[in-house]
């Protein structure tokens, strides 16, 4: 028997877990003067380019020291967020980048549409 990958229904979001490519020129500078990372108005995910048309919600979370210490710290910015294409995704920005690579410290982790 065939297993079939359901997909999910119309307004639904879809875990996407991948990390999406901002575009050169396209970061919100008055959110860097603040020490905040400066949200992408234009990205590329699996394959489309999306421009951001609106910011729908913020919010940050937070973790204990990976080192054993009390202290928490900031470890995502989080975005919910309109675009054109039509499309409601929820990115994160990681604080201290896993990789080498700076453009990979942006995430879409759902997408609406």
């Amino acid at each position: 028997m065939e297993k079939r990958k359901s997909q999910p229904a119309i307004g639904e979001a879809e875990f996407v877990g991948a990390a999406i490519e901002p575009l050169e020129e396209s970061f919100d500078t008055s959110a860097m003067a603040r020490g905040e990372p400066g949200l992408p108005r234009r990205f590329r995910c699996r394959g489309v380019e999306y421009a951001v048309v609106g910011v729908i919600q913020t919010w940050k979370s937070s973790g204990p020291c990976r080192n054993g210490s009390d202290e928490m710290y900031l470890r995502r910015h989080w975005y919910k967020v309109q675009t054109q294409p039509h499309a409601i995704f929820t990115i994160y920005c990681e604080r201290q980048a896993r990789s080498r690579k700076a453009s990979r410290r942006w995430f879409a982790y759902t997408v609406q549409k």
